[in-house]
């Protein structure tokens, strides 16, 4: 039977944060809540291993606030962010926690926004920071930050932050902050570089943990696809067509990797953009301003640039490569399957990658399907079916009655003048959306990815002799007339 974790307003929290919570439409704590929460509430160290998604932000947020003096002025809290998205997600949520909490005043600050303004919006007695950790040491810097009131650091996404570079920053930042204070450090994952911060930097944390399996979203069907690497990005290609994803999340282990398949993919006509640490922050906001209007069908991203990323309708993730580390493929298959809607996992696994398809399985409690990779027929037919259905659905539009008048009375008039059948011209206007792959609908294809060609250990010894021997017998035809010529030349010189 699945556990139901505690009510708000059965625990210690401020009543004034209960009913904002409550308006939120929330009514029971989450397990990282529930575990993280009380402790945090007794002043008492913590280090939670959650993933985006689990609630964590209201785990840290709630304590925070309700340590909170009001009548104080000044900074008394910092949370540590890895991107500016999740800083700025983190800073509206805990503002909507706060709504009945007048005279607590929270500010995001992150690089990419006029440091001047963050600074005259600080001398507004600001009691919660929450920054990525560069621009925070600028502030810090200038002293436009005063660490001396601060009794709660939050280090949220510790394990990206320090795949990000900022492990220095992060440790100037807690080595100014007076040591009388509680600090809370949640991450994804749990390698040994976040155990040395926690051992120089907290004292008796308690360590609170959601397992995997309590983070696999059960209305999430997942697959694997065994294959080739040179065939992954025509896999893909199938996958879109077959399952008709109108938008995905394309998830690659490198950002070299990610742009070779942004530019691959908008080649084939798909709207494709890449997202990585690479971009500026110009660039990023550009990326997911499409992605969450629903403008751009496919985001390609590496684990770090995807954090924050906050999007109920995706219908599909694709593991392009598979995760370097296993509880990475639960935050990435979590972006789908949201809000009680279905969602696909598609995983392309290349020779020995199996063995961590198995590893998931085992650790995660899941069982995944191993599935063939769609025919290139099947994806033909469909992407020829979709323009088509497409069109008609233009076709039968009332509303543009009149504009379809128009350009049916053109087409008829272009049609007498060239002398050819609609028919011709339809298809003609379906191979321009289609390029090459028009030719797959009538013509016989295989239905399986091309393989290379291979022979048996037996037929390539009988190969590798048959070469020998027609070699031997070239040579010995070569001896043979040059053994004549050479007789003829000597019998000269002997007369």
């Amino acid at each position: 039977m699945e556990q139901v974790c505690i009510r708000y307003e059965d625990s210690e929290i401020d009543s004034r944060i209960i009913r904002a919570v409550e308006e939120m439409g929330f009514e029971h704590m989450t397990p990282i809540q529930e575990q993280a929460i009380p402790v945090l509430l007794e002043g008492r160290d913590v280090i939670g291993q959650a993933q985006t998604g689990t609630g964590k932000t209201a785990a840290f947020g709630i304590p925070v606030l309700q340590a909170i003096d009001p009548e104080n002025k000044n900074l008394q809290a910092v949370i540590l962010c890895p991107t500016r998205e999740l800083a700025m997600q983190a800073a509206e949520e805990m503002r909507r926690f706060s709504k009945y909490m007048h005279g607590i005043k929270i500010l995001p600050v992150y690089g990419g926004q006029e440091i001047y303004k963050q600074i005259k919006n600080l001398k507004c007695g600001i009691q919660i920071v929450v920054g990525t950790p560069g621009r925070v040491m600028d502030h810090m810097r200038r002293r436009t930050l005063k660490m001396q009131d601060v009794k709660m650091v939050v280090l949220d996404e510790a394990d990206e932050m320090l795949n990000m570079g900022f492990r220095e920053d992060m440790e100037t930042i807690l080595k100014e902050i007076p040591k009388d204070h509680q600090t809370a450090l949640f991450s994804a994952t749990m390698p040994q570089s976040i155990l040395d911060i926690t051992d120089t930097y907290q004292k008796d944390a308690v360590r609170v943990k959601v397992a995997a399996k309590e983070l696999t979203v059960p209305l999430i069907k997942q697959y694997y696809y065994p294959i080739k690497k040179e065939y992954k990005e025509e896999a893909v290609s199938r996958l879109l067509e077959c399952y008709n994803v109108k938008r995905s999340l394309i998830f690659c282990n490198t950002k070299r990797m990610v742009d070779e398949l942004a530019k691959s993919l908008k080649n084939r006509g798909y709207s494709a953009e890449g997202l990585h640490g690479d971009l500026t922050q110009g660039q990023r906001d550009i990326v997911m301003g499409r992605f969450r209007s629903g403008n751009l069908e496919i985001l390609i991203a590496t684990d770090v640039a995807a954090r924050g990323i906050d999007v109920d309708d995706v219908e599909a993730v694709f593991n392009y490569d598979v995760p370097q580390d296993i509880e990475y493929y639960v935050h990435r298959i979590g972006r789908t399957g949201r809000a009680g809607k279905e969602g696909k996992a598609f995983t392309l696994v290349c020779g020995r990658e199996i063995y961590k398809i198995r590893e998931i399985e085992r650790i995660c409690k899941i069982k995944m399907e191993e599935k063939k990779v769609p025919s290139a027929k099947a994806a033909i037919a469909k992407r020829a079916n979709k323009i088509m259905n497409n069109a008609l659905a233009g076709a039968w539009d009332e509303k543009e009655v009149q504009t379809m008048k128009r350009m049916e009375n053109f087409i008829e008039k272009k049609l007498e003048e060239c002398q050819i059948s609609p028919e011709l011209l339809a298809a003609a206007l379906l191979k321009m959306n289609m390029g090459e792959d028009i030719y797959g609908i009538t013509e016989e294809i295989s239905t399986e990815l091309p393989k290379k060609k291979t022979r048996s250990s037996k037929e390539g010894k009988k190969s590798r002799y048959a070469f020998m021997r027609k070699g031997e017998k070239e040579a010995a035809k070569w001896l043979k007339k040059d053994r004549k010529v050479m007789d003829k030349k000597m019998g000269k010189k002997k007369k």
